[in-house]
């Protein structure tokens, strides 16, 4: 029981491609790809200081609250 060969990550690696398709492989690596991109990007906005933004307008307005009746 020793470990695995090149042969034997080779046969797991045809039988992935079979089951899920080259496209769809495709498909997960790029949203994985964009995942790790988008994680590193957060990673590194903590460290900025957040940008004020300057003459900004206010808006003011009221909420109302709408009730449903089931009559």
């Amino acid at each position: 029981m020793g470990g695995l060969s090149i042969w034997h990550w080779l046969i797991v690696l045809l039988v992935v491609i079979l089951v899920f398709g080259t496209k769809n492989l495709r498909n997960i690596g790029r949203d994985l790809g964009g995942a790790v991109k988008g994680f590193k990007e957060g990673m590194q906005g903590d460290e900025e200081a957040p940008k004020q933004v300057k003459g900004g307008q206010t808006i003011e307005g009221e909420v109302k609250d709408k009730t449903h009746t089931n009559a």
